[in-house]
Parts: C-alpha cells; sequence; structure tokens
C-alpha cells in the first residue's frame, strides 16, 4: 500500500470513528436527559466518554466537547444545560457536518480579515468597501456569529458611499475585540482612537450594564470565578440571574474561555436564540465575561 493510500484509509477510518463516537454520544445524552433528571453518576458517565474518545480531541467538534464536559462542575455550569448543549452540537455534526465544517473555516477567515485591515492601525476607505463586498459574498454565514452583526453595522456605514470619522472609530471599535495585535505601539494607536466609543449589541464594547430590575442569562465557561459566584453578585445588586434564554432576557453574559465567539460551539444555542429573538424585535444585549466582572 503506498503512502497515499495509506493515509487515505486513515482519513477514512478517523472520520467513521468521529461519527460512531458522536452517535455514541448522541445516545448516551438521550438516555441522561430520559427521565429529566442528571445526576452526579451521569455525569461522571459523561466525562468517562471524555477520557475515552480524548484522542479525538483535535477533530472538530470534540475539542468543544472535551471543554464543556471538562468544565461543567468547576464552572457552575448546571448539568441539564451541559447535556442540552453537548446534544445541540451533535445534532449540527450529525445533519450537516461538512456545512459546519465550511462555516468554521469560513468564521475563522473572517477574524482573519479583521486581524489584516487592523494591523496597520488604520481602517482606510478601500478595506471598509472591500470588507463590505466579502459580506455580501458571503450572505450562507447569516445567523451565525457575529456575521450579522458586523454586515449590519458596515451596512449602515457604506449606505450613503461616504465614511466619516465617528463611523470608522464605532467600525475600528467593534472589529477590534476580535483581534491580538502583536504589535503593541499598534494597539495602543488603536485604543487611543476608539477611545470613549460604545457599542451596543453582541460583545458590546464597554456597555452601559443596568442591573435593578434586569434579567440575566449565562453561557459559556468563564474564565473569571464560577456562574454561582457571578449569578449572586449580580443578585446583590439588584438583577436577576435565570439559566434559560428568554424574550424576557435583558443581557445575555458570553463566557470569554478560548475565544468562545470564534468556535460558535458549545453555547452556539444560546446566542442562536439570542440573535432569533433580536431579529423579531426583543432587545437583547450580549456581554462579554469581564465587562460584568468589571461592574459587580
Amino acid at each position: 500500500m503506498t503512502n497515499f493510500e495509506n493515509s487515505d484509509l486513515q482519513l477514512v477510518t478517523s472520520r467513521a470513528r468521529a461519527d460512531k463516537a458522536i452517535n455514541s454520544l448522541k445516545g448516551l445524552l438521550l438516555g441522561i436527559i430520559a427521565d429529566d433528571i442528571i445526576d452526579a453518576k451521569e455525569m461522571d458517565e459523561l466525562r468517562l466518554w471524555a477520557k475515552e474518545h480524548y484522542d479525538l480531541v483535535n477533530r472538530n467538534p470534540f475539542r468543544e466537547f472535551m471543554l464543556l464536559i471538562e468544565n461543567t462542575a468547576s464552572n457552575g455550569i448546571p448539568a441539564k444545560e451541559a447535556v442540552e448543549d453537548l446534544y445541540w452540537l451533535c445534532q449540527k455534526y450529525e445533519h450537516d457536518s461538512m456545512y459546519y465544517n465550511g462555516i468554521t473555516s469560513d468564521l475563522q477567515l473572517l477574524q482573519g480579515i479583521f486581524h489584516g485591515i487592523l494591523a496597520d492601525g488604520i481602517l482606510s476607505d478601500d478595506e471598509i468597501f472591500k470588507l463590505h463586498g466579502w459580506l455580501s459574498e458571503n450572505e450562507h454565514l447569516s445567523s451565525y456569529y457575529p456575521y450579522d452583526e458586523i454586515r449590519s453595522l458596515v451596512l449602515s456605514i457604506v449606505a450613503d458611499k461616504k465614511i466619516d470619522e465617528e463611523e470608522r472609530a464605532v467600525l475600528t471599535a467593534f472589529i477590534k475585540q476580535f483581534v491580538e495585535l502583536k504589535n503593541t505601539d499598534t494597539t495602543a494607536k488603536i485604543e487611543k482612537d476608539t477611545e470613549g466609543v460604545n457599542i451596543s449589541g453582541i460583545c458590546a464594547i464597554d456597555p452601559e450594564i443596568v442591573f435593578e430590575n434586569k434579567t440575566f442569562c449565562i453561557t459559556g465557561i468563564l474564565s473569571r470565578g464560577t456562574r454561582n459566584e457571578l449569578q449572586e453578585a449580580i443578585t446583590q445588586k439588584g438583577g436577576t440571574a435565570v439559566n434559560s434564554i428568554s424574550k424576557k432576557t435583558d443581557y445575555l453574559i458570553i463566557g470569554d474561555t478560548n475565544n468562545a465567539c470564534w468556535s460558535y460551539s458549545c453555547y452556539g444555542r444560546k446566542v442562536e436564540k439570542a440573535l432569533d429573538l433580536r431579529k423579531c424585535g426583543h432587545t437583547i444585549i450580549l456581554v462579554h465575561e469581564f465587562d460584568i466582572f468589571d461592574t459587580v
């Protein structure tokens, strides 16, 4: 057998193993939620499943599976929510794995575009119009975070074919949250250019957060403590902390661990629902966890 044939066989075998593992996980999850009660032994079984399949961690979407399973207890994520998120991700993979992989790649490409146009610290008119063109050519990303928000923002800016400095600063402020520049001088310039700029929307920049009589939902894995700690802090501020998103939700707090914005993975279910509610006219502000922690 040639090296090429051997590699081809390994690829097919790896995909078959991945599909089998996904099916076994989906069945396990269905069994766990069958009685609507999830206990510690069942969660232990999920952790054992993750341990058994850990060699697949570098294959999409197993990294997301492992991350969620490993952090459920330590991060205070309710077991029912974790199981529902895992089942949601299984369905994403099962029904549209090739499309899902393509979506992931294109979102990563968009992040690269963000990085490139901010690399020199200047967001030029040409770059904005080119970004608009790319977004228009990739409408298949519609409903995937953060495509809808960036496209809406860019469309509003280019509508009159003129870009003023305030619009440029707003767009720069939105894009910079997805980019980690290596050049500290460039980073400092961008921070100065966007100082005082406030964006409302997904992962809002320096959002105005009102706690009194407002409802907060948390999604993802927090990097600064547990859900219980954050929920208690929200309650002490006069807010209400809930575990599921609805029309009554005012804020969806997104955990910052492992740049979850771009993985659109283990907690994409809540982001997806929030976007749907926003499209129906419900005001839901999505904020990074560190903005909430800095406030409480």
